[in-house]
């Protein structure tokens, strides 16, 4: 049990630094190659190894109501949530990109109050949604108004859109269980978005022949099938179950730091003391956020 509970640690830091990276990745992937293109090769990569795999161990296929739910939560989970954030990076910094993200929780209290009048919250919510507020806030600030990037506030809008739908596709979830495999739905959530957006790619024209895709965009989906979507995903799952859902939880806090700190290191993205004051602001208010909604449960 003790050698269960060290690895599953040492899956939890691999989890958390590896999504914390894909972000500087993708980032990389989208500056030479459009970011449709990018993210319908890596969600149709990923998808198909899964769909596959779960396929060989004798799972069937959808029924078409499965499949009309899982066209649904692909457009809102991948199609808007991951294809809108890959864009995205074309013009923020990618540390701000995930930390945008991550306030996704913060997103699910604000819906489930005003749209579903869901009103059991408590003083540590509204605390919480304040400090997640104001930290963003002052990294905006930073990084906005001392720094005139061109499309700034076009790929914040982006972000929010993404961060938004992503907290909607989890009220979804949470209030409509399906008896499919979550990892054999989210397998096929990724092959059908993977069509969607290639069809947008085709549609708008925003492309280029994939014999001309640059090396360092295949190294880049190399890295976020591979590392991202398989690898650190079985990390996860593996910490998911060995470990406290609160400590397994650890990792949405920890992706942003890492996408802050590697992406002002290779990228050379802005780093300031108020970005990361902010930072830290932002990732306690979501922190108390949660604490507060799962001790409501």
């Amino acid at each position: 049990m003790a050698a269960n509970k060290r690895k599953a640690y040492i899956a939890l830091l691999i989890t958390s630094l590896v999504w914390g990276t894909t972000w500087v990745v993708s980032k990389i992937g989208v500056q030479r190659t459009p970011a449709f293109e990018v993210a319908s090769i890596r969600q149709f990569t990923g998808g198909i190894i899964y769909v596959c795999f779960f396929l060989v161990k004798g799972l069937p296929m959808p029924t078409w109501k499965q499949f009309r739910w899982l066209t649904l939560m692909s457009i809102l989970m991948f199609v808007s949530s991951n294809g809108l954030a890959t864009l995205a990076l074309r013009y923020i910094p990618s540390g701000l990109a995930a930390l945008i993200a991550a306030l996704y929780p913060l997103s699910v209290v604000l819906i489930e109050m005003f749209f579903y009048k869901n009103n059991k919250i408590n003083w540590g919510t509204f605390i919480g949604l304040f400090l997640g507020i104001a930290g963003i806030a002052l990294v905006f600030y930073d990084s906005a108004f001392h720094n005139h990037a061109e499309g700034f506030w076009f790929g914040v809008s982006l972000s929010l859109i993404a961060m938004i739908t992503w907290a909607v596709a989890t009220i979804f979830i949470s209030r409509r269980k399906t008896e499919m495999n979550p990892y054999y739905a989210t397998g096929w959530q990724m092959l059908i978005s993977s069509f969607i957006m290639f069809l947008i790619v085709l549609v708008t024209g925003n492309s280029i022949p994939i014999t001309s895709i640059p090396v360092q965009t295949w190294a880049a989906l190399a890295y976020l099938v591979s590392a991202g979507s398989i690898f650190a995903f079985i990390a996860f799952i593996y910490s998911m179950k060995n470990l406290e859902p609160g400590i397994a939880a650890l990792y949405a806090y920890v992706n942003p730091i890492v996408a802050i700190l590697v992406g002002s290191v290779i990228m050379n993205e802005k780093l300031t003391l108020n970005i990361i004051i902010g930072s830290a602001i932002t990732l306690g208010g979501v922190y108390l956020v949660n604490r507060s909604l799962k001790a409501l449960k």
